[in-house]
C-alpha cells in the first residue's frame, strides 16, 4: 500500500518541514466521531483524516459521552441511531454537563424530514446534516461551527484581559 492509499500515513508525511507541526489546516482539530455503523465510520474517518483532522471514534451513544467528556474534542459528529444510548439523548446529556456543553455537535441522521432538523437543534445540536453524507456540505457546516467556536474562545480571551485591567 502506497502512502496514497493509506489516508493515516497521508496525513502523518504532511508536515511543515522545518517545524515537524502539520501542514495541513484541519490537523491540530480534534473530531470525536460517534457511529456505530462500520462503512459509515470507516468511509468519514479517513475522508476527515485525509483533510488533516485527528479522528476519534465511539460505537454508541454511552462512549460517546464518555469519550466526549474526557477528551473535549473540538467538535463532535454523532449519529441520532445509536445503540446503548440514542444520539438524541446523548446530546442532551452532554449539553447539561460543565466539561461538554459548549462543543459543537453535528447531528448525522438518516431522517431526512423537515421535523428532525427540529429535533436535532432541540436536542442541543448545533447542526444538523442527513445521509448518506454529502462530504463537501458536512466539510463546510463543521468549518463553519469550529470558525464560531474559534472566535468565541477569542473574544473570551480579550474580555478576560479587560476585566485584568480594570
Amino acid at each position: 500500500m502506497t502512502n496514497s492509499e493509506n489516508p493515516l500515513q497521508e496525513a502523518m508525511a504532511q508536515r511543515d518541514p522545518e517545524s515537524g507541526q502539520p501542514a495541513t489546516p484541519g490537523c491540530q482539530t480534534r473530531i470525536l466521531l460517534v457511529e456505530d455503523n462500520e462503512m459509515n465510520r470507516d468511509m468519514l474517518s479517513r475522508r476527515l483524516i485525509r483533510k488533516g483532522y485527528s479522528v476519534s471514534i465511539a460505537t454508541d451513544g454511552a462512549q460517546g459521552i464518555e469519550m466526549a467528556v474526557g477528551m473535549r474534542p473540538d467538535l463532535i459528529l454523532m449519529d441520532m441511531s445509536l445503540p446503548v444510548i440514542d444520539g438524541w439523548e446523548a446530546v442532551r446529556r452532554l449539553k447539561v454537563t460543565e466539561a461538554a456543553c459548549r462543543i459543537p455537535v453535528i447531528a448525522l441522521t438518516a431522517h431526512a424530514m423537515s421535523d428532525d432538523r427540529h429535533k436535532a437543534i432541540n436536542a442541543g445540536c448545533d447542526e444538523y446534516d442527513t445521509k448518506p453524507v454529502e462530504f463537501s456540505r458536512l466539510l463546510l457546516k463543521m468549518e463553519t461551527l469550529l470558525r464560531r467556536g474559534s472566535l468565541n474562545g477569542v473574544a473570551a480571551v480579550v474580555h478576560a484581559e479587560q476585566e485584568e485591567t480594570v
